[in-house]
Formats: C-alpha cells, sequence, structure tokens
C-alpha cells in the first residue's frame, strides 16, 4: 500500500488530499495542532494524526518513519520551511509544496496583494514573472508572496522532485475563512436583493481539485511548478447565482457604480480587472478536475449549512446600510 504524510493535514487542502488519496487506496498519515479539526469521515477510512508543529522538526521526523511515496507539505511559507523539508523529501518518492498565485506579478510590478490592483494580459502562466524572493514577515500583505517565492526556489533547487502547486482562492470544507458565506448568509437571510460592486472574476481553486492534482503528481514524480485552479473561473454574478440557489433562494441582482458608499457590495471576490490562471500545464501532465465550481462548492455549502461560522463580521452583514441605500434608489 502506498504511503503519503500530509503536513497540515486537517485544514480545507489537507483534509481533501487526505480524503481523496484514501478513497484512491493509500494509507496516509496528516499532522496538525488539533485532532478535533480531522473530520469523522476521514478517521473511519482510517487516517491516521499526529500533533506536530510545523517547525518541530524531530516531530515531523517521527511522523514520516522510515520514509514515504508522497510527502505533501500545506504549511511551507518560508525558504527556512522548506530547508527544513528537504531532509524529508529525500526520503519521498514525491514531494508537493502548496504555494500561491500571489507570487505573480504584472508588467508594473503588483501583485493581488499590493496597493494596486494587477493587470496581466490574459490567464496567467507558470511563467509569469513573480516577486522577487524575501523574507519578511510571511503573514503579511508585503511579505506572503515574497516569502512563497523563497520557499519555491530552495525547494526546487534541491534537485529533488518536487512539484509546487499554484492554486488561486481556495474553497471546500474546513476552510476558516470561507468567502462562500457572504452570499450564502444572504441567501438563508431571504435578502430580496444581493448588492455587487463589480461584476471581476477571481479563479477560484476547490480543494478536491487540488487534490486531484496532488494524486496526479504522486503517481508522475517531478520537477515542476504548476498552477492548480478550477476548469473554469465564473464571475462573480454566476457565483452569487450557484450559491443563492443551493441555498433554495433567488434575488434581485444590483450592480452598484463608483457613486456607491464606500465598502457597500463589497464581496470578497471584488476583483477587476479579473485573474485566472492558466491551467495547460496541469492539463499536460494529465489533470482531471473533480468538477467546476458550480459542482465542487456544493460540498463545503451544505457544510456551511450544517455548521455556519460563529464569526461572521459585522461589517460584511450591515444589512442596514444596503436597505438604505436601496430605499435612496
Amino acid at each position: 500500500m502506498s504511503r503519503a504524510l500530509v503536513l497540515g493535514g486537517t485544514g480545507v487542502i489537507g483534509r481533501a488530499v487526505a480524503g481523496r488519496l484514501l478513497a484512491d487506496g493509500w494509507s496516509v498519515h496528516v499532522t496538525g495542532r488539533d485532532e478535533a479539526r480531522v473530520p469523522s469521515a476521514l478517521v473511519d477510512a482510517g487516517v491516521r494524526f499526529s500533533s506536530v508543529e510545523r517547525d518541530d522538526e524531530a516531530g515531523l521526523r517521527e511522523a514520516l518513519g522510515s520514509g514515504v511515496d508522497l510527502l505533501v507539505d500545506c504549511l511551507c511559507f518560508t525558504a527556512a520551511h522548506a530547508r527544513s523539508l528537504i531532509p524529508l523529501a529525500r526520503h519521498a518518492n514525491s514531494t508537493v509544496m502548496m504555494s500561491s498565485r500571489a507570487v505573480y506579478i504584472d508588467g508594473d510590478g503588483n501583485h493581488v496583494n499590493s496597493a494596486v490592483a494587477p493587470r496581466f494580459d490574459g490567464p496567467v502562466t507558470e511563467q509569469q514573472p513573480t516577486v522577487a524572493p524575501g523574507s519578511m514577515p510571511y503573514d503579511s500583505p508585503e511579505g506572503y508572496g515574497p516569502n512563497k517565492v523563497a520557499a519555491e526556489r530552495t525547494l526546487l533547487d534541491s534537485g529533488l522532485p518536487v512539484t509546487v502547486l499554484r492554486p488561486s482562492r481556495v474553497h471546500g470544507p474546513g476552510a476558516l475563512s470561507p468567502r462562500e458565506w457572504y452570499f450564502l448568509k444572504r441567501a438563508l437571510d431571504r435578502r430580496p436583493a444581493v448588492l455587487l460592486a463589480g461584476r471581476g472574476a477571481d479563479h477560484a481553486s476547490a480543494a478536491v481539485n487540488i487534490a486531484a492534482l496532488v494524486a496526479l503528481v504522486a503517481d508522475r514524480p517531478g520537477r515542476r511548478i504548476l498552477n492548480a485552479a478550477d476548469p473554469d473561473a465564473p464571475d462573480v454574478l454566476s457565483i452569487s447565482r450557484i450559491i443563492a440557489a443551493a441555498a433554495g433562494h433567488s434575488w434581485r441582482e444590483v450592480l452598484l457604480g463608483d457613486d456607491a458608499p464606500p465598502g457597500l457590495g463589497r464581496h470578497p471576490w471584488h476583483r477587476v480587472p479579473p485573474i485566472v490562471l492558466d491551467l495547460s500545464a496541469a492539463y499536460a501532465v494529465g489533470y482531471r478536475p473533480a468538477g467546476d465550481y458550480a459542482t465542487t462548492v456544493q460540498e463545503e455549502l451544505r457544510w456551511l449549512m450544517s455548521s455556519p461560522p460563529r464569526a461572521a463580521g459585522p461589517a460584511n452583514f450591515d444589512y442596514a446600510a444596503e436597505d438604505a441605500y436601496l430605499r435612496s434608489r
């Protein structure tokens, strides 16, 4: 039986990867901080859990044991993380590092966390320039991308068979800040209208589609970078309709102009101009998505309806301000 170790296996990507590998007949070991975040379905399927911090190198070596067929790191944010991963990767047939589309820059050097939105000429390929590697705090808008690039280069320069995946906006059960809740809560509250500031598209990446790509490269070890996203990139109007329909609701859609009050209708997919990842390289390797956005988002929506987020973010659900605007029109 093939064996996999998933670092950060209780997060939205890690649990999807574990589920896919278990379904494919793998023996799966995941690490994390809180065993309670391991879904019961994974426990029933036989996943093994170890409470290990990402910086606990001895604990990670113990979890690795004598070696694995596949090593997946969902928590590699810095060059230091990458350097600590290399000794483990030497005992794996294939290694996967989760990076991000946040590394890409446009012709003016802007990226998704810049003060100025990037403008790409078309679908973004893996050959698109990236930010320069850096070592500033990785949990900051300025430091996230540079640290990811530093981690990517450290691993790829090792010469080991490491696949770097660059997802876009990740969605799936277990997400700590589920973007879909912005529309789902409104649909469940039976709001008669939804306000939308902009109709830009921001490519989504279903965790199950990322997992499908991980399962693929597990059997095709190599040194490469691949974009990881859904096969389609619906705009926000389509996304709002998909989510409302899942809740059995429909509403009037109000597209806001530049004269609307600041912040009103600012949804999580506000991305103008749009960002779409080119998946040609993934398809060339043999990528077969689990489904499009409308299909793959359903499991997350069911999860959210069964266990709504505790912290809804009052600024995102200011119905009084929305109603006042609608009355003024």
